[in-house]
């Protein structure tokens, strides 16, 4: 049964949704209806346009782009109850949240639990504003997988530290501004010699080679690194600490992959599939195996992602995420790549067009998009290496060995 508000309560949410109606009503740009972050901005390697730049920084000004972060930080103060209120009535206005990335995604809230203060005015601001993009320096040639692995060396220098190395499937890196990573400060210990600091992009001798996928897109680069000076402090924590805190960085890494599977633009499944299939008189599919298909999926989706928020949410009330987040990173994945391969399937022959004016946007995203999910199941940490951890730290199942 759903908790009933006190007069007061309900008289606060009534003020704040009218609040944020009147923002979006005078700061969202009509044009921008219906799009979303994905269009470019600080996160894509198109420019902003004028609307979309006003939007950010509108949003920015507020801090409801970070809506439950510290005010102090930049951030919007907001309970879940309010930023839950602001989410609804941007998706009711046909509006996004203009501002996100691996900042807001998955470097702020760990900068917020282990940096220092110093560390927080200095970098948390730029992101809540959307002004900065980051990317994430973890995997390598020889550490995937394996992580702790790593070999890129990070020499203590007295007041800097000098690092060398080599980084891969760096998501964005040609675009960044600046890179959380993960170097080894000490090679006597795997995990314990491992520490976590920030490096700008633009620093003599960072370079980026990108990845062209087979979607065709180039969403990930190689990153070298020769002779990089880093500041001292741009250490995260203390040294030694860069497996704990990179570890932490991933609950939320994988969290977030988990509900952002591939594919879900273009409308629901049944709708796509009545744009290309036969129909009965009364606007139902004619197929009855594919009905029960997408009503199979659609079913299992909304559990997921019902079960998704209620860990979502118990991991914040518990002091932020766990463990959990490898089992909804299994599952939310998955589902993603069988939404994709089902919608190429009801497109049919029009699922498969790569280019030309005789395939619409949608048919020309889907493709890609299907292609681009298969690697969701490996980054973030591959199925495998969820199993493990939902079998070690969410089971209680100990290695026998």
């Amino acid at each position: 049964m759903a908790t009933q508000l006190e007069p007061e309560a309900r008289d606060s949410a009534d003020l704040f949704r009218e609040e944020v109606r009147q923002f979006i009503a005078d700061n969202f740009p009509a044009e921008l209806k219906g799009k979303s972050l994905s269009i470019g901005g600080v996160e894509g390697a198109t420019k902003e346009s004028p609307a979309q730049k006003a939007w950010r920084e509108a949003m920015g000004e507020r801090g409801w782009g970070t809506p439950t972060w510290p005010k102090e930080y930049g951030g919007g103060g907001l309970s879940r109850k309010q930023a839950g209120i602001l989410n609804e009535e941007l998706a009711r206005a046909g509006a996004y949240n203009p501002i996100g990335g691996m900042g807001v995604l998955m470097f702020g809230p760990t900068l917020l639990e282990y940096g220092s203060e110093a560390q927080k005015n200095e970098h948390i601001p730029p992101i809540c504003r959307g002004e900065i993009r980051w990317c994430q320096g973890y995997s390598e040639p020889n550490a995937g997988s394996d992580l702790a692995n790593l070999q890129t060396m990070a020499e203590d220098k007295g007041d800097h530290y000098l690092v060398n190395g080599q980084k891969t499937w760096t998501s964005g890196g040609q675009w960044a501004d600046k890179c959380f990573a993960i170097v080894r400060t000490d090679r006597s210990d795997k995990h314990k010699g491992i520490s976590f600091m920030l490096i700008d992009m633009d620093a003599p001798g960072v370079e980026v080679r990108p990845i062209t996928m087979i979607s065709g897109t180039s969403p990930f680069c190689e990153t070298f690194f020769t002779d990089v000076k880093v500041p001292k402090e741009n250490l995260v924590g203390e040294e030694g600490q860069g497996w704990t805190i990179g570890k932490r960085l991933l609950q939320h890494e994988r969290t977030n992959i988990s509900g952002a599977a591939p594919g879900r633009a273009g409308g629901s499944l049944a709708d796509i599939a009545k744009k290309y299939g036969a129909l009965n008189s009364d606007d139902t599919l004619a197929d009855p195996i594919l009905r029960d298909r997408i009503a199979d999926f659609e079913i299992r989706w909304t559990s997921f992602m019902h079960t998704a928020r209620r860990a979502v949410e118990e991991s914040k009330a518990q002091g932020g995420v766990s463990e959990i987040s490898s089992a909804l990173k299994k599952l939310g994945t998955k589902l993603g790549q069988e939404r994709a391969e089902l919608t190429i399937e009801i497109m049919g022959l029009q699922g498969l067009g790569w280019e030309g004016e005789n395939f619409s946007p949608l048919e020309l995203a889907g493709v890609r998009a299907w292609l681009y999910g298969k690697a969701t199941t490996i980054y973030g940490g591959s199925t495998e290496i969820q199993n493990n951890v939902i079998a070690k730290r969410v089971l209680g199942m100990l290695d026998h060995q």
